[in-house]
């Protein structure tokens, strides 16, 4: 349907693209008729009833700017993307393959280290890595997990292809958004979900509390969950406020807890301190703990680690487990894969081109205007480039930055995204998207059917991420067997 809907441009397109016998899918054939069925006043109250429902929800996110921080709506796109059921079955076994064998890596990374001994893994890639953390060698989390919830994006290129684009290990985010996406469709298109079976995916803060309950020192016990906030400045604070909410959970600063001399985590209370038993912390390794990472940092707890170390404590996702969430690391993914699991993978990787390599570097220097090339450990879109979009002398510039630090580039060719229909004043547009599910793992896996689709609100632009412009839609993966949209 993405190929068909991409010539969508008004409510009267339906007609033309029979006549030009480009057929919208199976799976997605309910809610292309539904609207088609819309004219274009009750389409635009639709759009409206989208915006004032989501200020009377209260969605936002913050955008870091120059001039300070500043709180938005959340920007959202109420034509969903639809995908069969089919389909999305083989994607989310590769999901769970994957992060079963990126955990399986974390674990021996920081323990015997077999896949570096055996040669399938280079040395020096661990060795210049920024996320390794010294300070958790020799541990072995419970279950071997490292990363509890991970965030994998996902994109499918013009022939159809399916790749993960990257691996998102350290602190994902967005869940409360695919969440919150459903909600407002629901109130704004009750009539499509009594006509079309949109598989749910309502289950996910049962799923996160059950995985981080496993993770407690106290099995059999009712365990107490604390969800670690930055604070309320943090881009993604109503994420941890609406997943505390959700869980049951205690929504608590660094300042709000302790270690003890007995290295059990405590929170303040009212009524005295009250043990911890598993932190989902949303803040990064390095502003964990002050005893064993920065000691400038006035957002984590004292001792934590100490605390973690000892088993007296479960964190999602462990310190460390950003060792794997790296776009160098990503590169090798098929082959952890191989190694650990005996499988081949179900997803795809980008191709992807290493700087630290002196032959793939020079193409990649000399080939820039076709390549998009990202830092290894980047987020968001940032400290990345788009060759084909870019300037000669930007070009130039990066150039530069790959031959002083090697290690820290990777590039991969331009892929001609799919697309979605859009609306965009008013009309329906294609626009470029993503697809981030999330996958949970402790004693169990669990992968959220469908995720967080991010769209490019720019006409041509390949970057979705809402801090750069994009926006959001919800992903309905329906009983059809069909291809998706």
């Amino acid at each position: 349907m993405e190929l068909a809907l991409s010539e969508y441009t008004g409510n009267t397109a339906y007609d033309e693209l029979l006549d030009r016998d480009l057929q919208p899918r199976s799976s997605a054939r309910p809610l292309f008729d539904y609207l088609n069925s819309l004219d274009e006043k009750e389409l635009a109250a639709r759009r409206h009833a989208v915006d004032d429902t989501i200020m009377a929800m209260g969605i936002t996110f913050t955008i870091y700017s120059e001039s300070g921080n500043i709180d938005r709506a959340w920007p959202f796109d109420p034509i969903p993307r639809v995908m069969a059921r089919k389909e999305w079955e083989r994607i989310q076994a590769g999901l769970k393959q994957r992060l079963t064998a990126l955990n399986l890596f974390i674990n021996d990374l920081y323990n015997d280290q077999r896949i570096i001994k055996d040669g399938v893994f280079p040395a020096e890639v661990l060795a210049g890595s920024g996320n390794f953390r010294p300070q958790c060698v020799g541990i072995t989390p419970r279950f071997g997990v490292w990363a509890h919830i991970c965030g994998t994006d996902l994109v499918r290129d013009r022939d159809g292809t399916v790749y993960v684009l990257e691996d998102n290990l350290r602190v994902p985010s967005g869940v409360s958004y695919m969440l919150e996406n459903r909600q407002i469709m629901k109130r704004i298109f009750p009539e499509v979900f009594r006509t079309t079976n949109i598989l749910p995916i309502d289950d996910y803060p049962t799923q996160l509390y059950q995985t981080l309950a496993a993770l407690s020192p106290r099995p059999g016990d009712q365990p107490v969950i604390a969800v670690l906030t930055p604070g309320i400045f943090n881009s993604a604070y109503f994420e941890h406020s609406y997943l505390a909410q959700q869980m049951g959970a205690y929504l608590v600063e660094g300042s709000d807890l302790l270690v003890g001399s007995d290295d059990v985590v405590y929170m303040k209370s009212i009524d005295g301190l009250q043990r911890v038993d598993v932190i989902y912390r949303r803040i990064d390794d390095g502003f964990l703990d002050p005893e064993a990472f920065n000691p400038e940092s006035v957002l984590g707890v004292r001792g934590l680690m100490r605390a973690w170390r000892s088993g007296k404590v479960g964190i999602a996702n462990a310190p460390g487990a950003g060792v794997a969430d790296d776009k160098v690391v990503y590169a090798f993914v098929p082959q952890i894969i191989r190694y650990y699991l005996d499988q081949d993978a179900i997803l795809a990787n980008v191709p992807s081109y290493l700087c630290m390599y002196e032959d793939q570097r020079d193409y990649v220097l000399n080939n820039l205007d076709k390549l998009v090339v990202k830092p290894a450990n980047e987020s968001g879109g940032y400290g990345m480039i788009i060759g084909p979009r870019a300037t000669p002398e930007e070009r130039a510039q990066f150039a530069e930055l790959i031959r002083a630090n090697p290690r820290n580039y990777m590039a991969q060719p331009t892929l001609d995204l799919s697309t979605a229909p859009t609306l965009v004043d008013g009309k329906l547009a294609p626009r470029h998207l993503d697809l981030r599910p999330f996958v949970l793992q402790s004693d169990k896996l669990f992968a959220t059917t469908g995720g967080l689709t991010r769209v490019a609100m720019r006409k041509g632009s390949l970057v979705v991420n809402s801090s750069q412009g994009g926006g959001s839609k919800d992903t309905w993966i329906v009983e059809e067997e069909a291809q998706s949209c």
